[in-house]
């Protein structure tokens, strides 16, 4: 009998059946630490655009409520008016229409522009710090968060170079559509959905492509994939509906021209996912249709709701010589450019030629590609249409039909400004680049460096300047102190003298101060009031506030008499008003006191200015 013990294992034996669980910690850390690596890149990329987006706003910023955007000053206190009253959704105070404006039939918020959804998100910030505090950081984060979403879904979806798809972020937020957008308009700037609407999309089409491998039986479409990507969809086109509804009409518009064209270009994938794609869709619409059926209604048909447009396409439509101008709001732009355009706010065409050049260069060298052909395509009709009913060159009508032509009498679609439909161009464009710059850089020798240096001189002349400001006159401090509150309690209406108008929205100003917490008559807003109930901005004055108007434009006291006092006291009847307000640093105000007191009697002084109660 041995008395040997039993042969226990050696280190070499222990040490080879660890390896494979070293092996896959090894593999772990190291995964880890390259997404590590991809996240700080991208927090990098979106500080960049963040630091840029500052840079083109810093202005404003320098004294939110003491400076305005000077382009477009009238829209900024529309929508600082807005985010006051979507504030007010924090408060249990909130509907889809508004008796705080227009009093005292009100307004219908769902058919105008009035970002609900950016208003509700931005609520403790608005309450807290002021509308105008909110503008400035819904036009800086609009910028920077468009730019980061491009940039995410470029460097993620095409898996591009983080050099390529930071371009075509940047190209993506800060074009000069974009930039000029910036000047108040704030549902056209808030864009960063649509690259999360762009993927959900993409994701959708390869889980119903059964070649891709993604579903759980090979050669099948993936339907869990199909499903959440259905409804992830719904929820995105739902929540962009309450930020800004024309951004997602031209982003449809463009992904039925890409779908049609790579329908047409890739019969083999048409062939295997079309019939799972298309009923993703159907679900996808049906869901999205379910939750925005009554805001629909209720903006198209509902109280105070319009079906039509109110805007000329023939006057707002694209100047052809201004695809291949330099923007005013470029650094190296020519302010003579600036006559090919309607306004500051609406420079969507400003391309550049150089950059038209490239981009017809990058899609050459490309190939026919399906996604480059469904690009190219999408830039020719978009910008196609938005050269309107008539094609005009340099200012002067070519006497040819534009493509819009074919929208005409098209319910909805025709209220759409054509000259918008060429903010649809710049991420077909900047999709192009970046597959033509990543293309380049896995590439040596000459190409690389042709391709590099012919995207840096197009993209250079775009470089955006900052936005200009001009002061604006504080609110009277019987309003941002509160004391309005002795002569209207909250809810009630205040008339500011003169009233508010389209033209002259200044008095929104003091409801904006006041949290939306007072109404008032007149204003600036889209409603059906005009001839046979089509859309109009604003409302007719009645015979005291066209009165009103009449003097603080001239300074010239009317002769006021029984027939004046009984219209004036039969409008603030009709408004629901509490008080009659008038500002002390009003132009013309000893001349407006004086009309005031005719009308109304005696006035009492508060702070800087004056009241009436009636």
């Amino acid at each position: 009998m041995s008395s040997r013990a039993p042969l226990a294992p050696t280190d070499d034996v222990a040490t080879q059946a660890d390896r494979p669980l070293a092996r896959v910690r090894r593999q772990r850390l190291t995964r880890l630490a390259r997404t590590a690596a991809q996240y700080r890149i991208d927090l990098l990329v979106g500080l960049f655009f963040a630091a840029l987006a500052g840079a083109l706003t810093h202005r404003l910023w320098a004294d939110p409520t003491g400076l305005v955007l000077a382009l477009n000053p009238e829209d900024q206190v529309l929508y600082e008016w807005f985010l006051a009253v979507d504030a007010r959704a924090l408060l249990g105070d909130f509907g889809l229409s508004t008796d705080r404006l227009n009093a005292p039939v009100g307004v219908n918020l769902m058919a105008n522009t009035s970002v609900i959804a950016l208003g509700v998100l931005c609520a403790p910030v608005t309450l807290l710090f002021g509308a105008p505090v909110t503008f400035a950081l819904l036009v800086t984060v609009n910028l920077a968060g468009t730019a980061t979403a491009w940039y995410l879904l470029f460097s993620r979806t095409l898996r591009a170079r983080r050099a390529a798809a930071t371009l075509g972020g940047a190209l993506c937020g800060f074009a000069p559509g974009m930039v000029s957008q910036s000047n108040s308009h704030l549902h056209m700037t808030a864009q960063w959905l649509l690259p999360v609407i762009v993927w959900l999309v993409v994701r959708l089409l390869r889980a119903a492509d059964p070649a891709a491998g993604s579903g759980p039986a090979a050669g099948a479409p993936d339907r869990r994939r199909l499903a959440t990507s259905a409804m992830g969809l719904a929820a995105a086109v739902a929540a962009q509906v309450f930020i800004g509804e024309e951004v997602l009409f031209l982003a449809a518009l463009t992904l039925l021209v890409m779908a049609v064209t790579m329908i047409v270009t890739d019969r083999d994938l048409a062939r295997r996912a079309l019939p799972a794609f298309a009923g993703a869709m159907v679900l996808a619409t049906g869901t999205a249709l379910l939750v925005l059926a009554r805001p629909l209604w209720f903006q198209f048909a509902g109280p105070l709701g319009v079906a039509d447009g109110m805007f000329s396409p023939h006057y707002f439509s694209a100047d052809l010589r201004s695809w291949w101008a330099i923007s005013p709001l470029s650094l190296l732009g020519d302010d003579r450019s600036a006559q090919l355009s309607t306004g500051p706010a609406e420079y969507n065409t400003f391309l550049g030629w150089p950059l038209l050049v490239v981009t017809t260069g990058c899609a050459v060298w490309l190939g026919r590609r399906p996604l480059v052909l469904a690009c190219t395509a999408g830039i020719l009709v978009m910008a196609a249409l938005s050269l309107g009913p008539e094609v005009v060159f340099d200012r002067e009508g070519s006497g040819l039909p534009g493509p819009y032509a074919l929208l005409g009498g098209v319910p909805v679609v025709d209220g759409a400004l054509p000259m918008r439909f060429a903010l649809a161009v710049p991420p077909l464009i900047a999709t192009l680049l970046v597959l033509a710059v990543d293309r380049a850089l896995r590439s040596t020798g000459r190409v690389r460096r042709v391709t590099l240096v012919a995207v840096v001189v197009a993209v250079v002349p775009l470089l955006p300047a900052p936005l200009p400001t001009a002061q604006r006159p504080p609110v009277p401090e019987f309003i941002t102190a509160g004391h309005w509150r002795t002569c209207v309690e909250p809810g009630g209406v205040l008339v500011p003298v003169p009233l508010a108008t389209p033209k002259e929205p200044w008095p929104m100003r003091w409801a904006t101060a006041a949290d939306a917490e007072f109404s008032m008559p007149q204003g600036f807003f889209i409603g059906p009031h005009g001839r046979g109930g089509s859309a109009a901005m604003g409302v007719a004055p009645r015979p005291t506030s066209a009165l009103l108007a009449d003097v603080a434009r001239s300074g010239l006291r009317p002769v006021v008499g029984d027939e004046q006092r009984r219209r004036a006291a039969a409008d603030v009847a009709y408004w629901g008003a509490s008080c009659v307000v008038l500002a002390a640093d009003t132009a013309h105000a000893d001349s407006l006191r004086l009309t005031l007191e005719a009308l109304y009697g005696p006035s009492t002084r508060l702070t800087d200015a004056w009241y009436w109660r009636v």
